[in-house]
């Protein structure tokens, strides 16, 4: 493992040396190898790109051109009008309710958006803020979304997963079906649940048996619920809807969510870039392909290298989980009493006291698509060279959240 972490340290540093730090790359190796693994775990059943894990308009087409991928899951509307209008896909499932006035009326006033986008209800509300907004007699007919709370609930007062739709019973998803058949200017073609309590949580915390053990438990306890849940509420839903599409999973159930026989595709996009919160999974853990350099600027004692930035920190609840790891060379640790700091960042560990004045430090987001938020441009590593550098969606000037 040393070895070959040493090998992939110096190939990246040569395949960088004229580039100065902080900065983001993707190794394109990695990238497709993560990307077929993930086709091959769907087993059949298209992958709808999550594009909130990538957020690199060049990537995302990459990743699409690839065999067992179809469709975009986008985490805005105007993200989603963007990404059609810019020909990257005419299939955009929007994975949120919008309140967008703007993008809605833009959205109502064009039959090719309207054909192309999919909007995300759980609720009645959703559809009165839509009517309100859309020119007077303007009735084009918007797709619409269904989504269904996944979370797991096995005693009154016990809730297992996040906290989004109030949609949670099959009986409830066919009520709010059959108010959308009522409701001109609606088609409801689609419906989504997202298992965040299997697909986004590790199931192996290093060091931790007690607490792999318990999730472990609930998680198929959850898969089991949730197997016979989402499919009734498939079935009651098509009562009232010509359903085109079932949605579930993410990176870290691909191959679950793709046994359930009610789901027609499943969603991934975090482990195209393999971030350090899949590195919890015994399933599967994709293979790290992006990372992003800082350069030592200090050795405030001879135990310890400090280098600028480094304080990139992914969302979510406040934990270390959610730091950015230092990578390569192997063996450096953040410090506990600073952890990754806005402008520096020390480190210590066996490794430190290798370092000199300039040397790049690599580190891991925590998160995939975060990453892209704090750089304009990621450099396309291949083999020991840089084969191209493309925007993100920053660099493009679009910060959409």
């Amino acid at each position: 493992m040393a070895i070959e972490s040493d090998k992939l340290r110096e190939r990246l540093d040569r395949a960088t040396a004229h580039l100065d730090p902080p900065y983001a790359v993707v190794d394109l190796t990695a990238f497709d190898a993560n990307a077929g693994a993930l086709a091959d775990r769907a087993a059949g059943k298209p992958i709808r790109l999550a594009s909130k894990s990538v957020r690199s308009r060049d990537l995302i087409g990459r990743a699409l051109r690839r065999p067992g991928w179809r469709g975009v899951m986008a985490f805005t509307l105007p993200e989603a009008i963007w990404l059609v209008r810019a020909g990257l896909s005419d299939d955009v499932l929007v994975a949120y309710p919008s309140a967008d006035r703007a993008a809605l009326t833009e959205l109502a006033a064009d039959p090719t958006l309207a054909a192309a986008i999919t909007l995300m209800i759980d609720g009645t509300g959703q559809l009165d803020f839509v009517d309100a907004v859309r020119a007077p007699g303007q009735r084009a007919e918007l797709r619409l979304c269904l989504d269904l709370d996944a979370s797991w609930r096995p005693l009154r007062g016990v809730h297992v997963g996040v906290r989004r739709s109030p949609v949670h019973s099959a009986r409830a998803a066919g009520a709010l079906a059959a108010t959308v058949a009522g409701r001109a200017g609606f088609r409801l073609v689609g419906l989504m649940s997202y298992e965040a309590q299997i697909a986004g949580l590790g199931d192996a915390p290093p060091g931790r048996t007690l607490l792999a053990g318990a999730i472990r438990l609930a998680q198929r306890g959850s898969y089991r619920e949730l197997l016979a849940r989402r499919g009734a509420a498939v079935a009651a839903v098509r009562e009232h809807a010509d359903l085109e599409f079932v949605n579930g999973g993410g990176t870290g159930s691909v191959a679950a969510t793709s046994a359930d026989p009610a789901v027609t595709e499943v969603t991934a996009g975090s482990g195209l870039y393999g971030p350090t919160l899949f590195d919890a999974y015994r399933a599967w853990r994709p293979t790290p392909a992006a990372f992003f350099a800082c350069a030592v600027v200090r050795r405030p004692t001879p135990e310890l290298a400090t280098v600028l930035g480094g304080g990139w920190i992914a969302s979510g609840q406040a934990a270390d989980s959610r730091l950015p790891r230092p990578w390569l060379p192997a063996g450096l640790k953040l410090v506990g009493t600073e952890g990754a700091g806005e402008v520096q960042t020390p480190l210590s560990g066996a490794a430190a006291a290798t370092l000199c004045v300039g040397d790049r430090v690599w580190f891991r987001h925590a998160k995939a698509g975060e990453l892209c938020e704090r750089v304009n441009e990621l450099h396309l590593v291949k083999g020991d060279a840089v084969v191209a550098t493309v925007p993100t969606y920053r660099g493009e000037g679009h910060a959409f959240l």
